[in-house]
């Protein structure tokens, strides 16, 4: 993969986040929240492959949604902002099918940060 190819998914991210406004969020929701990384054994053989097609990369702001959320509005590409984090998330992974009501937050390869953060409870709005 060359270094362009890596770089076009983080712009694409940043305009995306950049163009989701307060007055576009107009639902919340508590949910059990947890985090990946970019690893195979937490993935599949394409950790850098997000579940609709999207190249992911470390430094994306990238969540994966549980697969009951994507009927609420939690659909491909949908901005959410996340209790205790700044900025945007994008929508860009899905869950395995038995999670429910949960959202994934995406940290690239930094395994610590991951295990640091562990499984809380989060409010997200969209």
């Amino acid at each position: 993969m060359t270094r362009s190819t890596l770089i076009w998914p983080v712009v694409l991210t940043c305009v995306f986040a950049a163009s989701a406004s307060a007055d576009e969020i107009d639902r919340s929701l508590v949910v059990t929240a947890t985090a990946y990384n970019s690893l195979p054994n937490q993935t599949d053989a394409e950790p850098h492959l997000a579940a609709w097609g999207d190249p992911i990369t470390p430094g994306m702001k990238v969540i994966a949604v549980s697969r009951d959320l994507i009927p609420a509005g939690l659909d491909h590409r949908t901005p959410v902002k996340i209790e205790g984090f700044q900025g945007v998330y994008l929508v860009l992974d899905k869950m395995h099918g038995r999670w429910k009501k949960r959202i994934d937050i995406y940290m690239g390869n930094d395994l610590e940060a991951a295990r640091a953060w562990g499984k809380r409870k989060v409010e997200i709005s969209w």
